[in-house]
């Protein structure tokens, strides 16, 4: 009998331990506002080496048009840029570092996606690019999607983008191209320049980024065949959190940053697209 009530007093000490941490409550640091709110500090995962989306300049500072977003939420919610961490954030492990609380939300040409949505909350979309193809500037053999039949097209580790050329109809295009794998979409880049691949194809803001550093070398063929919904990961369940954000992408387009921002990283590239309006929400529930 007396083991039993110092077992039962052990598991009661335990439970009021996790009550007081917020664990399992739903309440604390689970909620981005909150946390905003009271920490004045935020962790922002981001890519770091894709231009004119978000890279890390040598002298460590951030720049690109998801960073700007992602400073433009964070000062909504009442975070200085003075209180952010960035943390390189790849396709492969958004999910995981949300899911962990190594961030707290997720800035990182994130699309949309059913599959994704099962294990985080999405706020936005706040843009919806296309995906595209990017070629080297002296191939003449791929003009257009169906010519990438027995090409060598990208693989990115996490991406879903391929899934669009190879996977079957309604989600896909149904075309048998070969698939060369690569770590991030930087390395695809690498390995187009090589003559490792005949082309990289993903969302149109992110060519067009790379296109812009060597524009001499590629070029984007300019013929779109998806929506990619980028939104902004948080940990599930987040529902104040994603309104919150949400409430920010609508300032974001009503005061005029984002045209100023899509101006300044996506301006010169010919043929691209750019909203003047807030894209229509997902819903955070």
């Amino acid at each position: 009998m007396r083991r039993i009530v110092l077992a039962l007093a052990a598991l009661a000490l335990g439970s009021t331990a996790l009550t007081a941490c917020g664990g399992g409550d739903g309440g604390g640091s689970d909620n981005l506002v909150d946390k905003a709110k009271n920490d004045k500090k935020l962790t922002v995962g981001v890519k770091i080496d894709q231009p004119g989306v978000g890279v890390k300049k040598p002298d460590g500072t951030m720049e690109g048009f998801d960073v700007d977003v992602a400073r433009y939420v964070a000062g909504k919610l009442g975070v200085p840029e003075s209180g952010i961490t960035w943390k390189e954030t790849i396709s492969a492990n958004r999910e995981p570092f949300i899911q962990q609380g190594q961030v707290d939300f997720v800035v990182a040409t994130y699309s949309i996606l059913p599959e994704r949505k099962e294990k985080v909350t999405f706020a936005g979309p706040y843009i919806v690019a296309h995906q595209d193809i990017m070629v080297r500037s002296d191939e003449s053999s791929v003009t257009k999607v169906e010519d990438l039949k027995d090409k060598r097209i990208c693989q990115a580790s996490g991406s879903n983008s391929y899934k669009r050329i190879t996977d079957p109809a309604p989600n896909g295009q149904g075309i048998k191209a070969k698939l060369v794998p690569a770590g991030s979409y930087s390395e695809c880049v690498a390995k187009l320049k090589g003559g490792t691949l005949d082309a990289v194809t993903t969302d149109d803001l992110i060519l067009a980024g790379f296109g812009a550093q060597s524009p001499s070398d590629y070029k984007i063929l300019g013929t779109p065949f998806t929506d990619e919904k980028y939104g902004v990961g948080l940990k599930k369940g987040d529902t104040a959190g994603c309104e919150a954000v949400n409430g920010a992408i609508t300032e974001m387009y009503k005061d005029g940053t984002a045209a100023q921002l899509l101006k300044k990283w996506f301006g010169q590239t010919a043929g691209l697209q750019l909203p003047t309006e807030a894209p229509a929400f997902e819903g955070c529930a």
